[in-house]
């Protein structure tokens, strides 16, 4: 089926956790062509977006020493931090994960960087991978 006509989510951005902003902006504006997506800095991290076609590519960069970007660069080093999905309906789809057994960082929806409502869910439940859902 054609991705248009699904019903299903779609990758909506990428997170990718970084020492330093500056230094890697020019590899994705330069090299790859990408054009900036403003984006409000959110939960302790500096955030610089780039558009790759229906997505987005987010460099996450801490701005506070214990935030969530910060602890995982200090854990894990700099890299993929998650995959955020756009779902037709966050309030269903947390619901149908909470019936499953998936574990939710955030019970309720917040406000995330694009000002749209979002929610992650704990990596535990969902093969090691932290994701986050946007409503679309």
């Amino acid at each position: 089926m054609p991705p248009s006509t699904r019903r299903g989510a779609r990758i909506a951005h990428v997170g990718i956790a970084v020492r330093a902003i500056d230094e890697l902006v020019p590899f994705y504006r330069e090299l790859l062509g990408l054009d900036d997506h403003p984006l409000a800095d959110s939960d302790g991290a500096r955030i610089a977006g780039f558009a790759a076609e229906d997505s987005l590519v987010e460099l996450l960069e801490p701005s506070v020493a214990d935030s969530p970007i910060s602890r995982f660069i200090d854990r894990r080093g700099p890299g993929i931090h998650h995959i955020c999905f756009a779902v037709h309906d966050l309030d269903d789809t947390l619901a149908r994960c909470r019936a499953k057994g998936i574990t939710l960082i955030d019970d309720t929806p917040r406000m995330g960087a694009e000002g749209k409502r979002i929610a992650f869910l704990h990596p535990a439940s969902t093969g090691g991978v932290l994701i986050e859902l946007t409503e679309d």
